[in-house]
């Protein structure tokens, strides 16, 4: 998945803002986390203000199920 394409997702999981939300969110910052690392997780977290959308912090590791 390239960032642009997560930016997207997550974007549009922040817009609807439920559980279910939360949880899309925690899969496609694994994937991103998989393929491009920590780095690009933690600045996802703070461009998109998900640590005040969802609770993410940054430094937070996301696992694929």
């Amino acid at each position: 998945m390239t960032l642009e394409k997560a930016r997207e997702l997550l974007t549009v999981q922040v817009g609807f803002g439920s559980g279910y939300n939360r949880n899309a969110a925690r899969l496609i910052l694994a994937e991103v986390m998989h393929e491009h690392g920590q780095a690009a997780v933690d600045r996802l977290i703070a461009e998109l203000g998900l640590q005040e959308a969802f609770g993410f912090a940054p430094g937070t590791r996301f696992e694929r199920p």
